[in-house]
């Protein structure tokens, strides 16, 4: 964590924070820009926060997008926020989501000591998933194909809700599941809510695998949501809870206990 104390220090660096917080994904030359920023100062401001992990970085065609990365920050709300004063911290998260626009991707960065072949299997094997994640998952993960997805007994399946990239042991991705009656009665989400999810275009997830010395860098990236989605703060929520049991059981063969 002394990296990331030592990169939030820096007032420009927090700014380039600030900036990413309120329009998440933007290249280079945006950034700068925005700054009114050398483009030199920039890149070396975002290589140590980068080295820090609080930004990851993300291509769409010749351009590289700089995301936020919530997963120091999470860890710094685990050791000692949650400890201290979680609620009044929560609240204030809370009315922040609430004032903000939420239709940002959400990009999360994190390293575990295991194998790309291991990270894969426990991306797509029912055995581990259902470990971390409570969920079984019913495909043979070829590019095109439909997904089932059971959770609480009930499962899900849709013509729309299907594999859209598979490279086992580097990417991953597919489009979200979708939001069934008996589903959210499973998952005790209010009908109004479900209702709400189910107007919304469907939404995509992708896992980027990739070596990082004795480690594997994994980055999810949840995005295409609607305007003021309702999907996106939920998962905002959901998702560091359960990368964090993926990274548990992989590295110490057992899972986070799962909440009720």
């Amino acid at each position: 964590m002394e990296d990331v104390f030592r990169a939030l220090a820096d007032s420009s660096r927090r700014r380039l924070l600030d900036s990413l917080n309120e329009r998440n994904g933007q290249t280079l030359r945006e950034l700068c820009a925005g700054l009114d920023m050398a483009r030199q100062s920039v890149s070396k401001h975002l290589a140590v926060l980068e080295a820090a992990n609080l930004v990851t970085t993300t291509r769409r065609g010749r351009e590289k997008l700089h995301h936020l990365n919530a997963e120091p920050i999470n860890a710094v709300a685990q050791r000692w926020i949650h400890r201290y004063d979680r609620e009044r911290v929560l609240a204030l998260a809370d009315l922040k989501s609430a004032l903000e626009e939420t239709t940002m991707p959400f990009v999360y960065t994190t390293y575990i000591r295991t194998t790309p072949e291991q990270l894969w299997q426990a991306l797509t094997d029912p055995a581990f998933t259902s470990r971390y994640w409570g969920v079984r998952f019913g495909s043979d993960w070829q590019p095109g194909s439909v997904m089932s997805w059971t959770e609480n007994g009930r499962t899900v399946a849709d013509a729309e809700q299907v594999v859209l990239e598979s490279e086992p042991g580097r990417r991953l991705s597919y489009t979200w599941h979708t939001f069934t009656r008996p589903w959210a009665d499973g998952a005790g989400v209010a009908e109004e809510v479900r209702a709400k999810l189910a107007d919304e275009r469907r939404s995509r997830v992708t896992f980027d695998i990739e070596p990082a010395g004795e480690t594997v860098k994994l980055t999810v990236t949840h995005d295409r949501f609607d305007q003021g989605s309702t999907l996106r703060p939920m998962i905002s929520e959901g998702w560091p809870a359960l990368i964090a049991g993926l990274k548990t059981l992989l590295e110490t063969g057992e899972p986070l206990p799962m909440s009720a």
